[in-house]
């Protein structure tokens, strides 16, 4: 009983310190377009996440360049145009149709049409070569004595 007093006091005492946890900007403007702006781009570190689910020490540092041009008054498509510039083409999620970002965009469909392709290709050639031979003429005539005799063999 006297553990269980102990146990509730402390419990008690530890909930008195909790604090209800600050936004990290002043301003929750800022924080949603620094959310918006960060969905847009790719963690250097993690490369499958986005820079806002990141964990990593590089994308805090880069949230936190993000949310310095925010309050410098950067529009979104200037912070993105730096990004770009400083990290390149990788760093976006929907790069930039150009030259060099052509194969990231037409890739796929031409990987997905010579796919399909191939596949039609491979199903009209085996269906060739699956095709039943015909009987030779021998072979029917053996194959019509037999059933003859079958037919001969069945009660009436």
């Amino acid at each position: 009983m006297r553990r269980l007093l102990v146990l509730a006091l402390m419990l008690c005492a530890a909930a008195s310190f909790a604090q209800v946890a600050r936004p990290l900007a002043e301003d929750e403007a800022v924080e949603r377009r620094l959310n918006a702006i960060a969905e847009e781009l790719r963690c250097l570190v993690c490369q499958n996440e986005s820079l806002a689910g990141s964990r990593a020490d590089l994308a805090l540092d880069l949230r936190r360049q993000i949310r310095e041009q925010i309050n410098a008054g950067r529009s979104d498509d200037e912070i993105l145009a730096y990004m770009t510039e400083r990290y390149g083409d990788f760093i976006r999620y929907r790069p930039p149709l150009k030259g060099t970002t052509l194969a990231l965009w037409v890739g796929p469909f031409v990987l997905l049409a010579a796919a399909a392709g191939g596949l039609a290709w491979y199903v009209r050639r085996r269906r060739t070569r699956v095709a039943a031979p015909g009987l030779s003429p021998d072979e029917e005539a053996r194959v019509a004595r037999l059933l003859g005799e079958a037919r001969d063999d069945r009660p009436a």
